[in-house]
Parts: C-alpha cells; sequence; structure tokens
C-alpha cells in the first residue's frame, strides 16, 4: 500500500466530492427539480465555464490513461486521438450553433428531443434515444477504469470480487453526488481537475525526458521495443496496416465526438451562440495537452515501467502504465497529486454523462412512452434515477468485456453513436433522408458495426468477440463475401458501418420518395436555427 500518495489522493477526492455535493447551490435557478436547471445546470453557461464543463468531458481519463497506454502498447496508431480532436472543431463548428438554436427555441433537452421534433417520429427519436444510452455506458466504464488503475497502482488491488471493490466504491461516490446536485457538479469540479491535469502534464513532459536521457534516447528505446514484438501493427510510425485504420479512425471520431449526448449536454447548456463560438475556437488548446500526454507512453518505454498484474484476473493491467510511471519516477508526494488529477479526471465525465444518458430516458422513452403527462418534477426524478442505472451499466461493461486497451471501450462506443448521424447531424441541413430511411440504416449499421465488432479477437484476455475497433480488411463480409482476401490491413469499424448506413438509408430514401410516401410532420422553421441570446423565441428556461 502507498500510503502517502493514498493519504493526498484521499483528501483532493473528499474534497473535490465535498464541491459536487455543494454545487446544488451554485448558480442556483429556483429549482433543481426541472431537466433545464438539474439536466442543463439552467441553459446559462458562460464561455469560461463552458470551456471547463465541455473541456473536462471530452479530455478525460481517455486522455490521461487510454491514449498514453495505446501509444505504450501499440506505437504511433494511438496517435490518431490528436488529429481526431483537430479537425472535430471546424467540422462541428456550424451545426452546433444550429442544434443550440432549434433546441432552445422549442425547448428540447435531448438530440432525441430534437429528432422527434424535426420528423415527428417517436420511433425514431426512441432510436436515438436508446443508441446514446448505450453508446454512453463503455464511455462511463472508460472514466472508472481510469479511476480502478490508479487505485490498484496504490495498492488496492484484491483478487476476486475484490478486485473490483475500487470500482463499486467510485460507483457510489460519483451516483450520490451527480444525484444531488445534477450537471453543475461536474462543472465546478471541471476547475479543480483542469488545474491539477496541467500541472501534472507540464512537470511530466519536462521533468521526466530530463531524467531519463532526453527525447532522443526514448525515442530509440520505442523503437527498440516494438522492433522485437511480432506485431505488424505497432512500430513508433505507422506502416501499411495500419495508415487505413489511423485515417478511418481519426475521421470517425471527429464525426462522432459531438454525436454523444454528453457532448451536446455542455452545448445545450450554453448561454448563447458566441460562447459555443468562441469554445469550439479554444477547445483545441485541450489538444495540445492530449498530444503532450500522448508522448507519456513512449516515456513510459524509456523509464522501463510495466503494468501492475490485476489480481482480480491475474494478467497484466496496461491502465496502470501511466499511474505506474508517475508512481516509480515521481516523489510520493507528487504522485499523489497526478493521482488525484486522474481520478478526478475520470469523475467529472462520467457524471456528465450519467446525466446525458438520464436526460435520453426520461424525455424519449419515459415520457413519450411510459407517462405522458409527467410532471417537469417527475421528469427530473426519473432522470436522478436513471443516472444510477447508467453507471451499474457501465461497472457491467468492465466486468463482462474485460478490454486490453480501455481505449477499445470509448472506440466500441463511437461504432454505436456514428449510426445517428443521419438523423441528428445530417437533419440540421436537410430533411430530405425519409423517417424509414434512416430507421432501415441504423438498423443496417447497427447490424453490421456488430456483426464486425463480434468477430474481433482479444488475445491479451482470451476473448474471441469484441477485442477492439480495428478489423482486418480479409474479414469485411458482405453477406458471405470477402472483397479483399487475405488483407491485413485495417480499418475502423465505426466507418465501415456508418457508409452502411447511409447507403441503405439513401436507398429507401429513394424507394418511398419515388412512392410519394408521407414523411412526418417537422415542427421545425427554417429561422428557428439561427435563435441567439436575448431572441424573444427562445423558450423560458425550467417553466413548469
Amino acid at each position: 500500500m502507498q500510503w502517502t500518495q493514498f493519504v493526498i489522493f484521499l483528501i483532493l477526492f473528499l474534497a473535490v466530492t465535498a464541491m459536487g455535493f455543494w454545487a446544488a447551490r451554485w448558480k442556483a435557478g429556483n429549482t433543481l427539480d426541472h431537466l433545464d436547471e438539474w439536466g442543463l445546470g439552467g441553459r446559462k453557461f458562460g464561455s469560461w465555464i463552458t470551456w471547463f464543463l465541455i473541456g473536462g468531458d471530452l479530455y478525460t481519463a481517455y486522455t490521461f490513461v487510454a491514449v498514453p497506454a495505446l501509444v505504450f502498447g501499440a506505437g504511433a496508431t494511438g496517435y490518431f486521438a490528436l488529429p481526431y480532436t483537430v479537425i472535430a472543431y471546424p467540422i462541428v463548428f456550424l451545426p452546433l450553433l444550429r442544434m443550440w438554436s432549434v433546441s432552445r427555441v422549442h425547448g428540447y433537452v435531448t438530440p432525441a428531443d430534437y429528432v422527434r421534433g424535426r420528423y415527428g417520429s417517436p420511433t425514431l427519436a426512441l432510436l436515438v434515444a436508446i443508441t446514446g444510452i448505450v453508446a454512453t455506458m463503455p464511455y462511463i466504464a472508460l472514466q472508472l477504469v481510469g479511476l480502478e488503475s490508479v487505485l490498484r497502482t496504490m495498492g488496492i488491488n484484491g483478487s476476486g470480487i475484490l478486485g473490483h471493490l475500487p470500482l463499486f466504491v467510485a460507483f457510489v461516490v460519483l451516483a450520490v453526488y451527480t444525484y444531488q446536485s445534477g450537471l453543475r457538479a461536474p462543472a465546478l469540479i471541471a476547475f479543480v481537475k483542469d488545474i491539477l491535469i496541467y500541472l501534472v502534464i507540464l512537470v511530466a513532459v519536462l521533468y521526466l525526458p530530463a531524467k531519463l536521457g532526453g527525447w532522443g534516447h526514448i525515442f530509440d528505446l520505442a523503437d527498440k521495443k516494438f522492433n522485437a514484438t511480432p506485431n505488424p501493427n505497432d512500430g513508433v510510425l505507422l506502416n501499411g496496416n495500419n495508415q487505413l485504420q489511423y485515417a478511418t479512425l481519426a475521421l470517425g471520431s471527429a464525426l462522432a465526438l459531438f454525436l454523444y449526448p454528453h457532448s451536446i449536454t455542455g452545448v445545450f447548456a450554453s448561454r448563447g451562440r458566441n460562447v459555443i463560438k468562441r469554445n469550439m475556437v479554444a477547445l483545441p488548446a485541450y489538444s495540445f495537452l492530449l498530444g503532450l500526454l500522448a508522448m507519456l507512453g513512449f516515456v513510459a518505454i524509456g523509464a522501463a515501467t510495466t503494468p501492475i498484474v490485476n489480481q482480480a484476473t491475474g494478467r497484466a493491467d496496461t491502465n496502470t502504465i501511466i499511474p505506474n510511471l508517475f508512481n516509480t519516477q515521481f516523489p510520493p508526494w507528487f504522485a499523489g497529486i497526478a493521482f488525484a488529477a486522474i481520478g478526478i479526471g475520470a469523475l467529472v465525465p462520467a457524471a456528465i454523462m450519467s446525466i446525458a444518458a438520464a436526460n435520453l430516458w426520461t424525455r424519449n422513452i419515459y415520457k413519450e412512452f411510459i407517462s405522458k403527462r409527467a410532471t417537469p418534477a417527475q421528469e427530473a426524478k426519473q432522470a436522478k434515477l436513471a443516472s444510477l442505472v447508467v453507471k451499474f451499466g457501465a461497472v457491467l461493461f468492465i466486468v463482462l468485456l474485460d478490454p486490453q486497451y480501455s481505449i477499445d471501450l470509448q472506440l466500441i462506443g463511437g461504432v454505436i453513436i456514428l449510426q445517428t448521424l443521419p438523423a441528428v447531424a445530417i437533419s440540421l441541413y436537410t430533411r430530405w433522408f425519409h423517417i424509414w430511411g434512416l430507421v432501415a440504416g441504423w438498423v443496417a449499421g447497427m447490424a453490421w458495426g456488430f456483426a464486425m465488432l463480434w468477430v474481433i479477437p482479444n488475445p491479451a484476455t482470451n476473448h474471441a468477440h469484441f477485442g477492439g475497433s480495428a478489423l482486418p480488411l480479409k474479414d469485411l463480409s458482405l453477406f458471405g463475401w470477402h472483397p479483399f482476401p487475405g488483407s491485413t490491413v485495417q480499418i475502423f469499424v465505426g466507418f465501415v458501418a456508418l457508409i452502411g448506413n447511409l447507403v441503405v438509408a439513401a436507398v429507401v430514401t429513394w424507394i418511398l420518395r419515388a412512392r410519394k410516401v408521407a414523411n412526418g410532420i417537422d415542427k421545425t422553421r427554417d429561422a428557428d436555427f439561427h435563435a441567439d441570446e436575448g431572441d424573444s423565441r427562445l423558450k423560458e428556461v425550467a417553466v413548469h
């Protein structure tokens, strides 16, 4: 047990937990018994709060644990996260402005609310809601894996069911303060999280390379390590096998980023279009941080860091690479601060994600199909309870899938959420796609995506299925036909599934339009997509 690290970690962890409870009174409205207040923070966050909220939401344990662990294990492939977070913001800059405007005019709380209004189809909205909830669970799971890796590094590493005890403790703490304070809790804690992370990373990238002989020496050791392995897909540089995977993974991840309900939640909580514009310009600053973090994967190789064995499974846990690097290379007191940064960096996005998923359940399943006359207070109560269930589902993802790299949890979620792109993102500009074309495309994309994920093994854990998101082209199947027999070139499953989705949606739409089948009722108007702060058309916040 690393007691110095644990005590410092515990003090900082308890401090931000207290902040989470106090956040219920921060910038409080008249009531928290309304989704506008509990789930969206009153829709009044300005530029700075939004910057920390969205940044805390998008740059997570994924950033601190998963990306460096992938670079440590696979090399250059892990750097897909850098171009993906660079190109994402120009792609979504204008669509997010339109989404904010139409949602504020009509009081939409979730992306599925918007789809319901745009197409007048509860069925299509239900599919979008279910997709968002299911895709969010593995993303929450990734955050909990990050927190678990820190606790394991500090010595809390039991066998059997005790091996996951830290996971359940984190679940309880996260669940309680999210239930109490809603979106205000992670918004407030995000300030502390970012300060700690920037402090730790700046120290790490300056101190560790100097201690280990410089970047040139570190890269030489990394190159030597990868050359000694039989895996053709690793290395300090990309090769013919993984270049296509790298490109499709970066583009697919960029397209998926703001389809996630938690990303949209941060946008909906913003005060106006100018807040979003400033943030889309400023948020790439986090990509600089991400690039520095990814380098720590190579630093861990240079330091001869080894992953800690998970006593629950008996296998080395790759996700502990960066925590163990800090533990062995930093003084104990600073390692404790670093562990707190990772732990808090996991709690903030996990809270936002569970809130976003809970909003989907409440507005697009509970109120739509179970209790159409639910009051705002009843909706808020449902959302609070649903946020607990979603976190528990995330725990099951970890226990059942046991991924080699925690980043695979997020990438599997990306395959799922990408199938909502036609209904959510493309519809911001056109209603050409028919409702049933979108439904058919969703079914095709989901079925094909899961079929491809099913055949990807995980040799590290001896799992035959759902071992990652990179598919060799030789395994790509079109109704039993293999167009690329023998090819070891890999591709991102989500990108392939999205193409199938769009093709099917377009074909079905063309057929239904030719037959003049009705395409639902659009409750939006063109002007709704351009409304801004102070516009008389904006729906009042938290109206009972």
